[in-house]
């Protein structure tokens, strides 16, 4: 019993620290994986101009005949269909001769149609992919340094998890235990049962999320059984089809909505999500049809290849169990697949996730402030570590609300808009750490809280009058994603008031039994 007490004190101690060591990058980490849950409609949400869309058949066929008009010569026509979740029709097309663009560059040559495939303006917005970029690529970090640092993160987080488990001997006990107004006690009871819910997902989302990294943190056998390395593996992991050189014979492409048709049987009962047209105008021309990814749980590239008549000319090549097995762990971490209401269950637990690592970075400061020697006045590092814990915890609420707020009242013709966007969320947030330094830790909770409980609630009201009844409006025409959104804002506004309120309300333990004592000594006194 001694060895098995020694081991979950030792155990115990490593949770502890790595859980906080990266708590606040853990606690980013999650937050913005939980918002990315619904990238979709909030990049529907952000670009209100767009409204319902038409289904595939029509979407393919308005997105042909506004190609055909407005370039017809073009070195390749691409067509992003709408789906369950998105509600626009985006094209793009590359004139001949341009420039190859690179990856994240505008691209200067596309256009979203509505319903009716007429073109409709739309704001310039990084959307909900704003959120889902984050989680992994932390948005100003070169892109490899970012992730190795997440993968690291995640791979304490792991660490903490199973470590939690050994360490809490009656952990599912605990999980229906919480002790209110207890302080420290009461903190540890949540972040038990916040740990213990939804513990499977946590689990699976952590490990999963290392394996879509793995080739980067370790790369051996790929470095072992490719000279080329990382680049040659992923060229056959992901084999590209070769340029399609013009032939100079003119021609007419196929009507597309039957090349969909043709792609949908083929895949039985998969939904196509793209379309790309090389040379539309040449009969060397080549239409690839990609499968949606939510179709299936294995997130995988299942394109079909079609030529100038219409008649299919290659499948995508048969994968390997590994494989498949790779991209259905990549498909479980992003659930691209999820109806909506195992959606829901993901980001219920991606929310529980989210507050347990809250809970136990609070709990780490209730905890030590009890162990120091003048708890009333604690030293430098313990004041920077708890007024941290506000910037995060409470900031970033504030900084994701305030990215929303920029997508609303930012001008729509100015420059770079969805860099702009992006830059008030940082300075919302930088904003909101500054504030929690120069305050007390108790007026630093309830004015952040507050904050974001104000511009939560006040986000579906501004809606009502500058949208056109928004919330009200979204409801009437059945448009679930925007109504949804604001429905979300207002329940978390609510959230938010209710946790700025209680820290107001609370009172020390310390503190009650000081006022205890006062009381008892005057009614002797007396």
């Amino acid at each position: 019993m001694s060895n098995l007490g020694g081991l979950r004190q030792s155990q115990s101690v490593l949770h502890t620290w790595s859980g906080l060591v990266v708590g606040w990058v853990l606690f980013l980490i999650f937050i913005a994986g939980t918002a990315a849950y619904w990238k979709v409609e909030l990049t529907r949400w952000m670009q209100p101009e767009v409204g319902l869309p038409a289904d595939a058949q029509t979407a393919v066929a308005q997105a042909q005949q506004f190609l055909a008009h407005t370039a017809p010569d073009a070195q390749r026509w691409s067509i992003e269909l709408p789906g369950q979740r998105s509600s626009a029709t985006t094209v793009s097309w590359q004139p001949q001769g341009a420039p190859e663009r690179r990856r994240g560059q505008r691209n200067p040559y596309q256009a979203t149609l509505d319903a009716n495939g007429t073109p409709v303006p739309v704001r310039e917005t990084r959307g909900g992919t704003f959120f889902y970029r984050l989680h992994f690529d932390l948005h100003y970090v070169p892109v490899l340094w970012a992730r190795w640092f997440i993968s690291a993160c995640s791979m304490f987080m792991l660490v903490a998890i199973i470590s939690g488990v050994i360490t809490h001997k009656k952990i599912f006990t605990d999980f229906f235990t919480l002790r209110r107004g207890k302080g420290q006690r009461t903190w540890l009871d949540g972040h038990n049962a916040l740990a213990v819910l939804s513990l499977p997902f946590h689990l699976m989302i952590t490990y999963t999320g290392l394996i879509t990294l793995m080739t980067l943190y370790m790369p051996w056998a790929v470095d072992a059984n490719y000279p080329g390395g990382r680049d040659a593996f992923f060229a056959e992991l992901f084999p590209r089809a070769a340029k399609v050189e013009p032939s100079g014979v003119a021609a007419t492409p196929p009507a597309l909505a039957a090349v969909l048709r043709r792609a949908e049987l083929q895949w039985g009962d998969g939904h196509a999500g793209s379309l790309l047209v090389e040379q539309p105008a040449d009969t060397a021309m080549r239409i690839s049809v990609r499968r949606q990814a939510g179709d299936r749980i294995a997130d995988a590239d299942d394109t079909l290849t079609f030529n100038a008549r219409g008649e299919l000319l290659d499948t995508a090549p048969a994968r390997s169990a590994a494989v498949i097995t790779r991209d259905g762990m990549i498909g479980l971490h992003a659930a691209r697949f999820a109806p909506t209401t195992m959606r829901w269950l993901f980001f219920l637990s991606g929310v529980a996730g989210t507050l347990m690592v809250a809970t136990g970075l609070v709990l780490w400061t209730v905890k030590r402030r009890t162990q120091l020697p003048d708890p009333q006045r604690p030293h430098l590092g313990f004041r920077v570590v708890e007024r941290l814990n506000i910037g995060f915890v409470a900031g970033l609420p504030v900084a994701m609300l305030a990215f929303l707020w920029g997508n609303r009242l930012l001008p729509l013709d100015v420059g770079n808009r969805s860099d702009a966007e992006v830059k008030v969320f940082f300075y919302a947030w930088a904003a909101c750490v500054l504030h929690a330094m120069l305050r007390a830790p108790r007026r630093g909770w309830v004015e952040q809280l507050a904050v974001a409980a104000v511009l939560a609630l006040a986000l579906p009201l501004y809606n009502l009058v500058a949208w056109h009844g928004g919330l009200f409006a979204a409801l009437a025409a059945g448009d679930g994603a925007k109504a949804g959104i604001d429905i979300g804002l207002l329940l978390l506004g609510t959230g938010f008031a209710w946790a700025a309120r209680k820290v107001h309300r609370f009172v020390p333990a310390q503190r009650r039994a000081r006022a205890g004592s006062t009381a008892a000594t005057t009614g002797a006194s007396a």
